[in-house]
């Protein structure tokens, strides 16, 4: 064969492949078949790969494939040459049994090169590795790529019977696999994988396919052909582009709105081959049900789009998308709206059955459920977690707000025993909303109860009101502390209890709503609540709440040295956390910043090897002109600096300390610190520490010292 360099076309023909996963699977597949060639030579490392993946099949177009990849000079060592060579220079026997090993004799010893290998000189073979032809090559990364797959269940299923082959092959692989295509321009390439030998043709649409079998006479000519005969589209980005702009044209002819969801986009571009959207309706008397209710089972159970009005109220159509394209679509939109009323009527029914019963009648059966074997029922947790509400809402607004949130808090977790939550858990906390406001209670208590659950994921919203801020934080506090308590910590990637975004949840209420709870004082008050449950993880717990707050900071874009800086202190007021980053970051900024970073780890440094310093200075003791002067600028600038510190202005408290870079520099050009004398030494001392804990009030500026 040619060097020839031709576009090269691989296609895997598969039963419907899970479409949660397909998307991923699609990338995969080309990723690890376009790395292997690239790998071998055969395929530039810049490479143009487009991938393909419908629900019955996986594909991937490699540009400029070459047919035969270069040859490769390879040098080989292969030993000292001590070893090599005996005194005459003529080959030793392990030289000759080492060159045999490689294919080569004694007639390739005078051709070996002598080269400095450390410190003795080696004997190296210089030869030339046939580079890999396309059909070895190509049926290497197949067998990689599929090797590599990310499948999320395996099936194992025996191959038809052939003549040749004696019982039944057994395969392994996500789906039966029923057609192999591998063309290298318009030439297939004689591979075989899953059983199957590569050919050049395909099968379309299982039910609209004009053509069949789809025969590609060229790679190029995939994507076109599928189309055009196979009525399939086959990229995968492509399918889902199509049905947004379909769902977006359909839903504005109604003077509608589809429901928002990625997930759900997704999902259904994993199970049509060529999309046609449709609309629907349902009956309106369901729309008494809360529709956070109604488009859960649309959308989880039905893959339907629902359509909200322009208030973004839920109306009573929705949009299906199809896998078929009829001239009369009545008889598909007619068997969709019938498959979806008995999932709306069960909705209704949960609903109206649920709300038959108070919440608080349901209090009770929480001491039923198990939540915890070291920490008891759920009946157990929701007293702990009123005991704890209880006591951030005493500090936050006093009796008024305690009574509130405890309320709240009591009532929180019954909606988890109604019906419409046992069938749907996402709806944990929207249903006590709906269902406390049916009871007749306030609207706070009812909106706390909906968003005790909040922040549930990055970038969720807050709970609205300081009652609903209260469960929260009470809630999150419980599970932290009860779960470091009995030493059932986060491990590697594994958080079965969420620890990590309930520390954010709160992480978050503390910082965006500048709440005046210091985190040691809530880490503390929520201990009492479980008696000798726990034991006191409170060290740990406050390291791991640190942890959690420098990765968020990092994600806003801090650099570590500004977040250590703040971080290293352990402000206890989070809210502030902010405003003192702000502070260091415009403090970095002056031209003093960098020789006060020094001077003050420097500083640090000293202050570490004496022992128990008293920050004090007597006037009289100080004897150098440059200690006086320093004394002296200390008098003006940290009154000024600790005066701004107090009102809260942190960036101009930090950026007063400028003036101090002068008389800190000759300090330390002229003073001996350690001084012979006790009382001078200790009065140097404390001059230091004085200004040491001045400096740092803000934040620990020594971390930002190169």
């Amino acid at each position: 064969m040619s060097m020839a360099t031709e576009n090269l076309l691989v296609e895997l023909l598969v039963e419907e492949l899970p479409p949660k996963a397909l998307r991923n699977l699609g990338l995969a597949f080309a990723a690890a078949l376009a790395d292997s060639l690239k790998a071998q030579g055969l395929a530039a490392a810049d490479a143009v790969v487009t991938d393909y993946a419908s629900p019955r099949r996986l594909g991937v177009h490699i540009a400029a494939v070459v047919a035969q990849a270069a040859d490769k000079a390879v040098s080989q060592k292969l030993m000292p040459v001590a070893v090599g060579l005996d005194a005459t220079g003529n080959a030793t026997a392990a030289l000759l049994k080492k060159l045999q090993s490689l294919g080569a004799d004694a007639s390739a010893v005078p051709g070996l090169h002598k080269r400095m290998d450390g410190k003795a000189e080696a004997l190296f073979f210089d030869s030339t590795v046939r580079g890999a032809g396309l059909t070895e090559g190509l049926q290497k990364a197949l067998a990689e790529a599929i090797a590599k797959l990310p499948i999320p269940k395996v099936m194992q299923y025996q191959l038809a019977r052939d003549c040749e082959l004696p019982g039944w092959s057994t395969v392994s692989f996500v789906r039966p696999a029923h057609g192999l295509v591998a063309l290298h321009g318009s030439t297939v390439v004689p591979v075989t994988a899953l059983g199957l030998q590569a050919g050049n043709s395909t099968q379309g649409h299982r039910f609209e396919a004009p053509v069949s079998p789809v025969v590609i006479a060229h790679a190029d000519a995939y994507a076109q052909t599928l189309a055009d005969d196979g009525a399939v589209i086959a990229s995968f980005d492509q399918r889902r582009a199509d049905i947004a702009r379909q769902l977006q044209a359909a839903a504005a002819a109604l003077g509608a709105q589809p429901v928002d969801d990625d997930a759900l986009l997704e999902e259904v571009t994993g199970l049509v081959e060529r999309p046609t959207v449709m609309a629907c309706s349902f009956d309106a008397e369901f729309l008494e049900v809360p529709q956070e209710c109604l488009i859960l089972t649309m959308k989880a159970n039905q893959k339907y789009f629902p359509l909200l009005d322009a208030a973004g109220r839920l109306s009573n159509r929705f949009l299906i998308v199809s896998n078929i394209n009829p001239q009369d679509p009545s008889a598909v939109i007619g068997g969709n709206e019938r498959v979806v009323r008995p999932r709306l009527a069960d909705a209704q029914f949960f609903y109206n059955q649920d709300r038959k019963r108070t919440l608080e009648s349901r209090v009770e059966g929480l001491s039923k459920v198990v939540y915890h074997n070291q920490l008891g029922t759920q009946g157990d947790r929701m007293q702990r977690v009123c005991q704890i509400a209880s006591a951030i809402g005493m500090q936050l607004g006093g009796p008024a707000l305690a009574e509130k949130a405890t309320l709240a808090a009591r009532l929180a977790k019954t909606d988890l025993l109604t019906d419409m939550v046992g069938e749907f858990p996402e709806l944990q906390g929207t249903m006590g909303g709906y269902y406390a406001r049916h009871d007749g209670l306030s609207a706070d208590v009812a909106e706390a109860i909906e968003d005790h659950y909040k922040p549930r994921f990055a970038g969720d919203s807050l709970p609205r009101s300081d009652a609903g801020v209260v469960v929260a934080l009470a809630d999150k506090l419980e599970t932290l502390v009860g779960m470091f308590g009995i030493g059932n910590l986060p491990t590697g990637d594994k958080d079965p209890f969420a620890l990590r975004r309930h520390a954010l949840g709160v992480i978050r209420m503390l910082v965006e709503k500048d709440l005046p709870l210091p985190l040691a004082d809530l880490l503390r008050d929520a201990q009492p609540a479980f008696g000798a449950l726990i034991s006191d993880a409170t060290a740990a717990l406050t390291d791991f709440m640190f942890d959690r707050l420098s990765g968020s900071l990092r994600e806003q874009g801090y650099s570590a040295q500004e977040i250590d800086a703040v971080l290293a202190l352990r402000p206890q007021r989070l809210g502030e956390v902010p405003k003192r980053l702000a502070a260091v970051r415009a403090f970095a900024a002056l031209p003093e910043s960098p020789a006060l970073a020094a001077a003050n780890k420097r500083i640090a440094n000293i202050l570490k090897k004496a022992d128990d310093v008293d920050a004090h200075v007597s006037p009289v003791l100080l004897q150098e002109d440059a200690e006086k002067a320093l004394y002296n600028a200390m008098q003006t600038v940290l009154p000024t600096s600790q005066a701004l510190f107090d009102t809260g202005d942190y960036t101009a408290s930090l950026q007063a300390l400028a003036a101090l870079r002068a008389p800190v520099d000759a300090f330390f050009d002229g003073v001996m610190v350690n001084a012979e004398k006790l009382d001078v030494r200790l009065n140097r001392l404390g001059l230091l520490k004085t200004l040491h804990r001045a400096m740092n009030r803000v934040a620990d500026l020594s971390k930002l010292a190169a």
